[in-house]
């Protein structure tokens, strides 16, 4: 498997083979982001191409973050970017959902506040707009890549990057504010107001706009729907009910199961009353099927022996008993050895906000659609249940080129 140096630098290399053109009277159905998994922090990291002259930025990406924001002066410096103006149209956009930050003053330039999804912790940055230039696909002419003019993100201080990925020098924010990147990437490009996540292991995809270009129509037509709700910049599932190998859980007592969607969290996280419920149970079905309870390794809770190759079935039952996220083997156990394999759900604490928040791993080999036009949310299930993966769907479907 190529490491993520390796396949950003194969990436940047087929980008700069590719000619640019101006955005102005160009729609294109999606725009391409591909997408790579760090070892070391399980985050994942998208390569953005920016500036003048042209040059590239990794950043880990943030279904919950309002905007794109990015260390300016230690990665790739651009020459071409502008400070916004406190009294601008885009400051006030910029700051739509921050209350109190609504006044301005003359000749100062635009602060907003960036928000590093993985340390919690905000910081205060110059709103900036400058050229980016994106992997985009027309209909009759695969592979084109085109500039972006005017493309609006923060710049923040080093110190911010705290508890990045190696090398990532900020965050892609992919919320509902108006200046996340499909936001602004819909209104420039003209393409659909959605976006989906296809995240791997290793080579996975982001894609704003339609994808049924990369993943084909047999994929893209079997996606099941659910209604996707958004809470400030943050995107939620309602989950009615949560099964073990076909066993309904009692955990409708501790009342709505919101489930939020999260890049930056590794595994899924519940809070601890629906865990202890929910690890309970799976300690009963593991039984019944001859698994061997061996010592937990940090951070998991509940730890097997590797032997044997089948495990308990998860199903997040959603608006009605026909409507099933399932979650198997790959996307609900982590190898800790050659011997012991551990469930990837952990207990979230007394405190959690929600009362699911379903991880990367639970995300990976996973075609999911955030249609914000339509407040749906269309999910494949693993697509290992259909003899394919995120990684080789897109190595089958005309943009192997890019990989």
């Amino acid at each position: 498997m190529a490491s993520l140096s390796q396949f950003l630098l194969f990436f940047s290399f087929l980008f700069c083979l590719k000619n640019t053109f101006p955005v102005l009277g160009f729609q294109s159905n999606f725009a391409l982001f591909p997408v790579a998994k760090d070892a070391a922090t399980l985050q994942y990291v998208a390569r953005i191409s920016h500036g003048a002259p042209l040059g590239s930025t990794d950043l880990v990406v943030d279904l919950g973050g309002s905007f794109l924001w990015m260390d300016c002066n230690s990665g790739h410096v651009s020459s071409s970017y502008r400070l916004i103006s406190s009294c601008s149209v885009n400051c006030s956009r910029a700051k739509f959902h921050d209350l109190g930050s609504t006044s301005c003053l003359l000749n100062t330039n635009c602060y907003v506040s960036p928000y590093n999804g993985v340390t919690g912790s905000t910081s205060m940055g110059e709103l900036v707009e400058d050229v980016i230039a994106v992997d985009s696909v027309d209909p009759s002419d695969v592979g084109q890549s085109t500039t972006v003019d005017h493309f609006l993100f923060a710049c923040a201080s080093t110190f911010h990057l705290q508890g990045l990925a190696s090398g990532a020098k900020g965050m892609m924010g992919l919320g509902k504010a108006s200046i996340s990147l499909p936001s602004q990437l819909s209104s420039s490009i003209g393409h659909p107001q959605k976006f989906s996540v296809c995240l791997s292991s290793s080579t996975g995809v982001l894609l704003t706009g339609s994808g049924d270009t990369v993943f084909g129509t047999k994929i893209a037509r079997s996606l099941a729907y659910t209604p996707l709700i958004t809470k400030q910049n943050d995107y939620f599932i309602n989950v009615q009910s949560i099964k073990i190998n076909g066993r309904r859980l009692a955990v409708h007592e501790q009342g709505k199961l919101e489930a939020k969607l999260s890049t930056v969290v590794p595994y899924t996280t519940m809070v601890s009353s629906v865990y202890a419920i929910f690890s309970k149970a799976y300690v009963e079905a593991a039984t019944k099927m001859n698994m061997t309870r061996v010592e937990t390794v940090a951070p998991f809770g509940l730890c097997f022996s590797s032997k044997g190759p089948l495990v308990p079935e998860i199903d997040l039952v959603l608006q009605s008993e026909m409507v099933k996220w399932r979650i198997q083997g790959r996307n609900s156990m982590v190898k800790v050895s050659e011997e012991s394999v551990c469930l990837g759900f952990l207990d979230g604490g007394l405190e959690q906000s929600s009362p699911i928040v379903i991880g990367g791993l639970q995300m990976e080999d996973n075609l999911l659609e955030f249609d914000i036009g339509s407040s749906m949310l269309g999910f494949s299930s693993s697509l290992l249940l259909k003899e394919t993966t995120c990684s080789s769907s897109l190595q089958d479907s005309k943009l192997k080129q890019f990989f």
